[in-house]
């Protein structure tokens, strides 16, 4: 097998929640780092900032601003610095994520008092029990090797009425829009971003990642298995994208 054809296979692996996923997740994030915020903003239209804006809102940090907030798969820190943004935000946030070269693209976005990276494994966060007072997840839950495992962990670090948001991509109901969402996922989504980004499967395993991510419901339901409670789901943009929330009892 040839090298191209080796990273094609270890992404469509990946995507399907194969033993390489942890792996191959972790190289090519690294890689991707440096054009990742670029790549962010030209492929969704800019339209990733306004859905990052609803799941801080839905995270609601005012309930007890200066709490300690996880920022979980918090690539380069985008979620982290703009809670630190929010208006009579006092707390302190932890950004999490086992990719470091996209934690280093994303410094100098918010005081190190305020945001610090630090690099760890959703399924074992170096946090100690009942310690945040919110946790929030942006496009990063369906590159986690055990979803499951992951919701357990962000319980285990939780306080008690602690709010958990997930921003993630979704699979829209309306059979045009989502016909319209694959054409555009799965033929320019990846040309523009191996051209931009350099690598040559990253931006293959994006929608073959969605494609096999639970859909909303179905997430929404592990959530609640998990054990969190009054769990809720919000489509955005015609269903391309979904925000679910729930809190620890």
């Amino acid at each position: 097998m040839t090298m191209p054809d080796l990273e094609v296979h270890d992404a469509r692996a990946a995507a399907a929640g194969a033993p390489v996923k942890r792996s191959y997740v972790q190289r090519i994030f690294s890689e991707i780092a440096p054009r990742y915020d670029l790549l962010n903003r030209l492929l969704s239209g800019g339209i990733d900032r306004s859905w990052r804006r609803a799941a801080i809102a839905a995270l609601g940090v005012e309930r007890r601003p200066s709490g300690t907030y996880l920022d979980l798969c918090a690539g380069t820190l985008d979620v982290g610095a703009a809670i630190s943004r929010r208006a009579g935000f006092r707390g302190f946030i932890v950004g999490a994520d086992f990719a470091e070269p996209m934690l280093r693209a994303g410094r100098g976005k918010a005081p190190a008092a305020v945001l610090t990276p630090v690099v760890a494994d959703a399924l074992t966060l170096p946090l100690a029990d009942e310690s945040c007072d919110g946790a929030i997840v942006a496009f990063g839950i369906r590159n986690v090797i055990d979803v499951r495992a992951a919701f357990h962990e962000i319980l285990r670090v939780l306080a008690p009425g602690g709010r958990f948001v997930v921003l993630e991509f979704s699979t829209p109901h309306s059979a045009l829009v989502r016909w319209t969402y694959e054409l555009y996922s799965r033929r320019v989504l990846p040309l523009v971003g191996a051209l931009i980004s350099g690598h040559p499967t990253a931006y293959r395993y994006l929608p073959d990642s969605i494609a096999q991510f639970p859909s909303s419901d179905a997430l929404r339901a592990v959530m609640s298995e998990a054990g969190f409670a009054n769990v809720s789901a919000t489509s955005l943009t015609f269903g391309v994208a979904a925000i679910h929330v729930g809190e620890k009892r």
